[in-house]
């Protein structure tokens, strides 16, 4: 059988590496992936529940938008904290604790009464969500090489399309209906809160921390992970202190590429169902149907996304081309006359700017140290949560100032654009990826299909 050597040492079989790597993916990404549909089914539960809390509580636009956005400022609070925490001390249980918590919460969001309640419940669900994401994109920077990491993260992340495809008709459904005197918006926090708390107390006993630790991979597989993870990292890995981290230019720059991204694309999600419904008067059980259209086009995207930038080794364009689709496709809803089939195609064209998101989450541990791309991973994602806040409550705020859409779609446009521009202005990143690429090809082969 060929044998082939890694950069470390490390013999190596083309069999026994693309086996690892296969079963690798087959155990953890599914399950993964599973946990971050639950969580965006949690995050945007509400802008179904919306519908009837306009409806039986009269909630403003402006109110709505702010109960949105409220959500991200507990979110911001311990985004490093969160990454911080997996990185030094457990991803699976940041992971595990934060979904028992966020889960108990979304259930008890069903006893909103009051735009002060809501506003609260969002708070603390957004604290408790904080250390998920960067906890997981921690966790898959532990288990796979950097030949695979784009194309794990976007397995994982087309959860979001995926949840959104599912989460529309049900969340529809259930909104429309009343079930023992209670409304259906009510129960929907119930019905997405529950899965949360248990799947969070499974991940504590089926993930491990580290390869080394896993008692489903053999000794040899538990050791080539150990050593290509090793090689892999940068040759200055140095400790770099939280501030120096925040102060960096990269770090800065990815912050800016993500919050640009990130401020029209949460007032799209949050923002559509309402728009929909109130263009088109359809029933909500149908608004949420035909709103699994885009993001069912999203989540091809992603795929395919994920899989043509691990395939190509390049990183820069595969973030920056979703992104500057995404605002063509908001610049449409200003340009054409709104019809139900047009305004489906240019929501689906706006929610293609979701498939960057693996390939740009997997660039800060690629290019930084430990330490700092930890520090990284938390510090844009903290910047890019700025616009969790900002971006569904301009939206609001806009279209109630000018009584016009358009405002708000001029807005998303330009941002948009001005993410997917200085995406492509992030150094280093094709030659680096290449040069890894060559090696990594060599020693792996093709197994982590």
């Amino acid at each position: 059988m060929p044998i082939s050597t890694s950069r470390v040492g490390v013999l190596a079989d083309a069999t026994l590496v693309g086996h690892t790597r296969h079963q690798t993916a087959l155990r953890l990404l599914p399950f993964l992936f599973v946990l971050y549909i639950v969580n965006y089914l949690d995050r945007t539960s509400v802008a179904y529940a919306a519908i009837g809390m306009s409806r039986d509580l009269g909630f403003s636009d402006r109110v709505f938008g702010l109960g949105v956005g409220v959500f991200f400022v507990g979110y911001l609070a311990l985004q490093i904290p969160g990454s911080l925490l997996a990185e030094n001390w457990s991803a699976r249980r940041t992971i595990s604790g934060s979904m028992v918590v966020w889960g108990s919460l979304t259930a008890l969001t069903a006893l909103v009464h009051t735009p002060t309640q809501l506003y609260l419940a969002r708070f603390l669900l957004g604290l408790a969500e904080a250390s998920f994401f960067p906890g997981v994109m921690v966790y898959l920077s532990h288990w796979f090489i950097q030949k695979d990491r784009a194309k794990a993260a976007s397995n994982f992340m087309a959860a979001i399309p995926l949840s959104l495809l599912i989460g529309s008709p049900t969340a529809g459904w259930i909104v429309g209906h009343h079930w023992l005197g209670v409304a259906g918006w009510r129960w929907l926090f119930v019905l997405e809160g529950i899965p949360a708390v248990a799947l969070g107390a499974i991940a504590f006993f089926r993930l491990n921390d580290w390869p080394k630790e896993a008692p489903w991979l053999t000794v040899e597989q538990r050791d080539w992970i150990t050593a290509e993870l090793e090689a892999e990292k940068p040759v200055d890995r140095r400790g770099v202190p939280l501030l120096e981290t925040m102060r960096s230019g990269r770090v800065l720059l990815l912050g800016a590429v993500a919050f640009l991204a990130y401020l029209p694309g949460y007032a799209a999600i949050f923002w559509m169902p309402t728009l929909l419904k109130r263009q088109t008067g359809l029933s909500d059980v149908q608004v949420g149907s035909l709103l699994a259209i885009p993001f069912g086009v999203t989540l091809v995207a992603m795929l395919f996304n994920g899989w043509h930038s691990d395939r190509q080794l390049e990183r820069r364009w595969h973030a920056a081309v979703p992104v500057l689709l995404a605002a063509l496709g908001a610049l449409g809803l200003i340009v054409f006359s709104p019809s139900l089939v047009m305004t489906l195609c240019l929501f689906s064209l706006m929610m293609v700017e979701l498939a960057s998101l693996p390939v740009f989450w997997a660039i800060p541990t690629e290019i930084l140290s430990d330490t700092a791309a930890a520090g990284a991973l938390g510090g844009a994602s903290t910047i890019a949560n700025i616009a969790g806040f900002f971006g569904p409550s301009a939206f609001g705020y806009l279209h109630t100032r000018t009584g016009s859409l358009a405002s708000g779609y001029a807005a998303m446009t330009v941002s948009w654009a001005a993410s997917g521009v200085l995406m492509l202005m992030i150094p280093g990143l094709r030659q680096k990826a290449r040069d890894a690429g060559t090696e990594a090809e060599a020693i792996c082969g093709e197994g982590f299909a």
